[in-house]
């Protein structure tokens, strides 16, 4: 062992993302193998592992189909998924497909776990399949822009952002990776994010940021230490968690064109 959908609707899709790959520093947890900062000379070797996972996904799914609840071991599929290259390509290019397929993942595992009718499953199946292919389309994009000199080298090591727009950039990153932890089943890694990023990061502007608009600052003030943990610990589902992320990050990007203008305002006094 070592873009699915249609035209219009793929380059849509693809266009859509560009802008998430124009980042100055991309990190990732753990070891991560040299092939994510050659993404152009493996596409060939992800697009097998996708195939392959959607087989190996099918292949439970139809296992389920013929023996039933309590028949089948449904742990083999963090197994595959963990197993491939493809796995670190898609988090480190783009968190918000990779937590997408971990929630396909799990609504796969947790209908047959739950023995739910074979059409439930399957359209769970459905939905998998979906957001693996749109990660190797998000990955082959990736690998263009590396090609162009875009992206920049994934790296293991956090660098600390230092101006306001890069801290702002960071938090908003941060909170995809909580999405992310949340579809992997770690809900006390992602409420230590959560907690981390409001600490570490929103602390740091809010100062600059009351002085520009208070509620602002009150309202996601409340969404680091309430709403979204809230969401974390009452096990919404990854939707909802997405859902407050989302405006967290339309919230942030409020934010940063208050501290850019005001930084502006100071640079036109002196």
């Amino acid at each position: 062992m070592t873009f699915y959908t249609k035209h219009k609707r793929g380059l849509a899709f693809l266009v859509g993302l560009s802008s998430s790959f124009f980042v100055t520093q991309v990190s990732a947890n753990g070891v991560i193998s040299e092939h994510v900062n050659n993404l152009h000379e493996h596409l060939s070797e992800y697009g097998e592992e996708v195939t392959w996972l959607t087989e190996k996904f099918a292949a439970v799914v139809d296992d389920y189909a013929a023996k039933g609840k309590g028949q089948v071991d449904t742990n083999v599929m963090i197994d595959y998924w963990e197993e491939v290259d493809f796995h670190s390509a898609i988090e480190t290019q783009y968190v918000p497909v990779y937590a997408s397929i971990w929630q396909g993942i799990y609504g796969v595992k947790q209908a047959i776990d739950k023995g739910a009718d074979i059409s439930a499953v399957r359209a769970e199946q459905s939905k998998l399949n979906q957001a693996l292919w749109q990660g190797l389309g998000a990955v082959k994009l990736a690998s263009e822009y590396q090609k162009k000199g875009l992206v920049a080298e994934v790296k293991t090591t956090e660098v600390e952002p230092t101006t306001a727009p890069e801290i702002i950039d960071d938090i908003k990153k941060r909170l995809d990776r909580v999405v992310a932890k949340y579809a992997e089943q770690l809900s006390e890694v992602a409420t230590t994010l959560v907690h981390d990023t409001y600490l570490q990061r929103f602390e740091g502007i809010e100062g600059d940021l009351i002085g520009q608009d208070a509620s602002l600052v009150e309202d996601l003030e409340k969404d680091f230490n309430v709403t979204l943990p809230l969401a974390i610990s009452q096990d919404k589902g990854v939707d909802a968690v997405r859902a407050v992320v989302d405006a967290m990050q339309g919230k942030l990007d409020k934010a940063q064109v208050l501290l850019e203008k005001a930084e502006e305002n100071r640079k036109s006094v002196f």
